[in-house]
């Protein structure tokens, strides 16, 4: 076994990426944090904000396959692929295609549950430690419906990842329970339950505030920096790009949809795509307390501050196109007749993000074919739940050359 490395470098200042240098300091190793761009500015910037480790399962679920199959080349659809040749994605979608089982679904779910028993207690540890991130308790959850049979569905499916090792926790409310607690919610709304125990936050005030503890407990923060090659010289690991060139003991390549680009040579053949998610600011008369999700619509709406994210889609299109009208106008039209006193055309900072998405639906963390070179990425919609977890177990992988039980499914050479 290597001697734990003194000196890591963190190529990407996302959650995972900072989460996994802010652990990385507890292990007394100088760090350093590389971004093209600076913290948050990628898929952790306009997401919604929740922290549901219980509802964080593979991507791959054969429910998913089966409506993208009846609507994935609708615009306006909540899963959507541009009809444009790219014979790569559809390459990726077939692998996809292949792991939608129930029994690898299953699998995933369990390969997934120790990771997600650990998710609050590593964002208790930050806090513990000097993040002064704002997080929240979700104490209203609530999951509205327009088919009072609705909630019923989800029942089942809490029932079902329970028995697969990961509590999910629900109440049955009345519609009229749901409006008592969420006053925007209209007569549409016919059937709701209540999520308990998860929690939710603004996502680049909570980024913001782990760099900045980063930082304050001697970190080094080196954003506008492109980093285009990850060189392992046998002792030390290169990094360069056109502003740096420089050697650590070890690197993490934690950069998101561009991860494969940066490791593919030291094994990691896992495609990563990547899954477009949009979102928008709005003002409401009357703000809910918690997070509101509407499952026939994939539409989820998180009060951040005095204003309302409202945020869904998954489109397989490509990392680094500009915003989908048409898909912002889908999510609007979608939620239209289900919220009231909601600014719905006087939005603002309209975003998409790629998060990264793996043809498994499984997250890459660990070590690849070199010792010195390690990735995490590939959460899909959990990397603000996970980021912190991930962090704390891959620095303790790196520094103890043991790779903890809650990583094992997440191997980047599978």
């Amino acid at each position: 076994m290597n001697a734990a490395p003194t000196s890591v470098a963190v190529v990407g200042a996302g959650m995972v990426g900072l989460s996994t240098a802010w652990f990385l300091q507890d292990h007394g190793v100088d760090v350093t944090v590389v971004d093209s761009v600076g913290p948050a500015a990628g898929a952790s910037w306009g997401n919604a904000g929740w922290i549901t480790p219980t509802l964080s399962t593979p991507l791959t679920d054969p429910s998913m396959l089966t409506y993208g199959l009846r609507s994935l080349l609708s615009p306006t659809s909540p899963l959507y692929i541009p009809p444009r040749p790219d014979p790569k994605l559809f390459g990726f979608l077939a692998r996809m295609a292949r792991n939608s089982t129930t029994a690898r679904w299953k699998a995933g779910v369990r390969a997934l549950a120790e990771i997600n028993r650990e998710a609050l207690d590593a964002f208790d540890a930050m806090a513990d430690g000097g993040v002064d991130g704002p997080i929240e308790a979700a104490d209203d959850f609530l999951f509205a419906y327009t088919d009072p049979a609705g909630p019923q569905g989800m029942v089942d499916e809490g029932r079902k990842i329970t028995s697969l090792g990961q509590q999910v926790d629900i109440d049955l409310i009345s519609a009229d329970e749901a409006r008592a607690r969420a006053p925007m919610l209209t007569e549409k709304i016919r059937g709701a339950l209540m999520l308990r125990g998860q929690r939710f936050l603004n996502p680049p005030d909570y980024v913001a505030a782990v760099a900045d503890s980063f930082v304050a407990r001697g970190g080094t923060l080196r954003t506008g920096t492109t980093i285009t090659s990850v060189d392992d010289r046998g002792v030390r690991v290169r990094i360069a790009g056109p502003t740096m060139d420089e050697s650590f003991d070890s690197v993490v390549v934690a950069t998101g949809v561009g991860l494969p680009a940066l490791t593919k040579q030291y094994g990691v053949t896992t495609r990563v795509r990547a899954g477009r998610g949009y979102s928008f600011a709005v003002d409401v008369d009357d703000l809910p307390p918690g997070p509101v999700y509407f499952p026939g619509s994939s539409v989820v709406c998180t009060p951040l501050g005095d204003r309302m994210r409202i945020a869904g889609m998954m489109e397989f299109g490509r990392h680094g196109d500009p915003v989908d009208q048409r898909r912002i106008g889908a999510i609007v039209e979608s939620v239209r007749p289900l919220l009231r006193g909601v600014s719905l055309d006087d939005r603002r900072e309209e975003w998409v993000g790629s998060r990264p998405c793996t043809q498994d639906g499984l997250p890459i963390v660990g070590r690849t074919r070199s010792p010195r070179v390690f990735v995490a990425g590939g959460h899909a919609m959990e990397g603000m739940t996970l980021g912190p977890a991930t962090g704390r177990l891959l620095a303790e992988t790196i520094c103890t050359g043991v790779t903890p039980s809650a990583l094992a499914g997440f191997d980047p050479l599978r």
